[in-house]
């Protein structure tokens, strides 16, 4: 089953979110699924239901509220974005499938570097111990899939600490390259994407 990779680089958060919604808008029955690798310049992004008292002192960081789940998270360059625009019933896949297949491709791929992650039951992500690495959050609209993960590779990680990540008062971050893995953000986006491609069979 097809799956076309896109590597934009450094986007506007906005101008890929409007990406997404026109690409899940336009599609049909026969659009091939896409996966979208990149990354953002900061910013804060709020999911349909979140609490924007999670937002304890964005400063000069642009919030932002967006369609998918979950709460406040940050975003920003070091950070790999995956966006996955899939077609849900073609790859039969329901929305907690496609959670459990963003992360085990996480899981698999920090395995290569000698990291050892988990996922949480109650908490989507994935986790080394009780930090979190990679986010999730995601839109299902015309049974089709958009918004995705992001893992934490070699950023800044200042700006979590003006919220409460996910919701949680105490949740702490880490990175891939403070565990000892690649600071390389393209080669954790070959990698991510291979893991990717053989979990969603692309």
């Amino acid at each position: 089953m097809s799956l076309i990779v896109r590597r934009p680089g450094l986007v506007d958060y906005r101008t890929a979110f409007d990406a997404m919604v026109r690409f899940n808008e336009r599609r049909n029955s026969d659009t091939p699924d896409e996966l979208w690798l990149l990354q953002h310049a900061p910013v804060f992004t709020l999911g349909l239901n979140a609490d924007p008292s999670h937002v304890l002192a964005a400063g000069d960081i642009p919030v932002v509220k967006v369609d998918r789940g979950g709460q406040v998270t940050y975003h920003g360059p070091g950070q790999l974005m995956a966006y996955v625009l899939l077609d849900m019933p073609r790859r039969r896949l329901g929305v907690r499938a496609l959670v459990t297949t963003l992360e085990k491709a996480v899981i698999a791929t920090l395995a290569r570097y000698g990291i050892s992650a988990a996922s949480q039951p109650r908490a989507p992500g994935v986790y080394v111990d009780d930090a979190k690495i990679a986010s999730l959050g995601l839109r299902i609209r015309r049974n089709c899939s958009y918004h995705g993960l992001a893992l934490n590779v070699n950023m800044d990680l200042e700006p979590f600490t003006r919220i409460n990540p996910c919701g949680f008062t105490d949740l702490r971050v880490t990175q891939v390259a403070a565990l000892g893995g690649p600071a390389d953000l393209e080669q954790v986006g070959r990698d991510l994407e291979a893991e990717l491609s053989t979990q969603l069979g692309g």
